[in-house]
């Protein structure tokens, strides 16, 4: 049904552009040129105005409604048993709802059985309110655009400044979302520096033992076992593995394809390296534990050399295979943006083609390239799927690729999900998501700071 709702409300605005189009002529008497606008842009400011307002009015009914069902199916089970709360409450109305729905439940009675009942009264009333306010709301507007079709309203100025409003709204999401995240990260990292650490960062930043949970079960979170050295020295060494793999390759990938193939080998080898972008992560990870992992295992024992089957070579070789790609399109791309006048003046001079890529072409795109190597190493740092499938938990600080190691990302998601209280594990999963957070920035304005540079020189 809300669904339907939707599409009802698109072929009302496709309606209005056709119905606006045609009485904007006739508003005209078949002079178009007495409009002040052109007959499409009413059609487009009808369209516009009763797609947003029905999708707008569908999204607040959509919330209003969730919460009338909640609180209706929460006032029901106070109803039919008061001693119920909790936890207990939570798993009996998840229950309710799954038999309503005809999902898995983990247990049935008759008290879920009711609760099914009145989940399915209330949100059919609740499917029909959206959807008649949707389709009123859209109706109620269409009627509204077309009231203004006259020979001087302005439809492409309004049409213009509504499409430039969603544009600007688009944009402020990114930095709404990023504000968001930081507000997030920095209220639980202060209240785990100021709760477990006492102001001592020095602690988390350089402590040598990573084991924030082994006080859990006394109720305190040692300060001595928050050091993260650790785990930023097995991300750094992942990192730096994936690097050495990704950037030579990827930039000798791009060089090639921009600058020696062929059309014909261009057509069709670019689409097959972006295909490792596409890949899910989780086929790395598998690919890695399962792959190269016993494969470098092997491989160290008939050296007499004895490689970890979660080391970090596995995983930052798999990671920067999957890295390969986002370099070598990035970097094909600014490479071609290079002005070819810039290698006809090299040609021109008597230089080779080695030496116009060498020293013409290479240093004009350095700026796209350190771009590019900016966002594989950001793009590294915080990977997850690899790292959780293909190296261990254990915070062990080495600097050896071949023994066992841990990454931020691990402990994070071993924090979050794990069997400890969420309240608990909060503090360091944050810290840690904020340290993430704080070099992430800091590459980003090294890169900015790089770019700028010599794009002051090239351009």
């Amino acid at each position: 049904m809300l669904t339907i709702a939707l599409l009802g409300v698109v072929i009302l605005g496709i309606a209005g552009y056709v119905i606006a189009r045609q009485r904007a002529v006739a508003v005209s008497g078949g002079e178009t040129a007495a409009l002040h606008s052109r007959p499409g842009y009413h059609g487009l400011y009808a369209l516009t105005v009763t797609t947003l307002v029905g999708i707008g009015v569908f999204i607040v009914a959509s919330a209003i409604g969730s919460w009338y069902l909640g609180s209706s199916m929460r006032s029901a089970l106070a109803d039919l048993d008061p001693t119920i709360s909790g936890l207990q409450a939570d798993r009996v109305l998840q229950d309710a709802r799954a038999i309503a729905t005809g999902g898995v439940t983990s247990a049935v009675d008759a008290l879920r059985e009711e609760l099914s009942g009145v989940f399915s009264s209330v949100n059919a009333t609740r499917v029909w309110g959206i959807t008649i306010l949707t389709l009123g709301g859209a109706i109620a507007a269409l009627f509204f655009a077309l009231q203004t079709i006259t020979t001087e309203f302005r439809a492409r100025n309004k049409s213009e400044t509504i499409f430039r409003t969603i544009l600007w709204s688009t944009a402020a999401v990114a930095v709404v979302t990023t504000v968001m995240i930081f507000i997030a990260l920095i209220g639980e990292t202060l209240n785990f520096f100021t709760g477990v650490l006492d102001w001592r960062i020095d602690k988390f930043l350089f402590g040598l033992t990573w084991s924030p949970l082994s006080g859990v079960h006394t109720g305190e979170m040692s300060p001595d076992k928050v050091g993260a050295v650790p785990l930023f020295v097995g991300t750094l060494m992942i990192t730096v593995i994936a690097m050495l793999v990704a950037i030579p390759i990827g930039l000798f990938a791009a060089i090639y394809l921009s600058e020696f193939a062929s059309t014909h080998v261009r057509a069709w080898a670019k689409p097959m390296l972006e295909i490792l972008a596409g890949i899910p992560t989780v086929v790395y990870g598998f690919f890695a534990a399962t792959t190269v992992a016993p494969f470098m295992v092997g491989m160290g024992a008939s050296l007499g050399i004895s490689v970890e089957a979660e080391s970090a070579l596995a995983a930052g070789l798999v990671m920067g295979i999957m890295i390969i790609p986002f370099i070598s399109s990035l970097s094909d791309d600014v490479i071609n943006a290079v002005p070819q006048s810039l290698r006809d003046g090299s040609y021109g001079l008597g230089a080779t083609r080695a030496e116009t890529i060498m020293k013409v072409v290479l240093p004009a795109a350095l700026p796209g390239i350190v771009s590019a190597s900016l966002l594989g190493i950001s793009r590294a740092v915080g990977e997850t799927m690899i790292v959780v499938m293909a190296v261990g938990q254990s915070a062990n600080l080495t600097f050896n690729p071949l023994d066992k190691v841990t990454t931020v990302t691990v402990q994070i998601t071993m924090l979050i999900l794990g069997d400890t209280e969420a309240e608990t594990a909060a503090g360091p999963a944050y810290t840690l998501g904020f340290a993430l957070f704080a070099a992430t920035l800091s590459l980003n304005i090294i890169a900015l700071r790089i770019v700028r540079k010599y794009r002051q020189k090239y351009d």
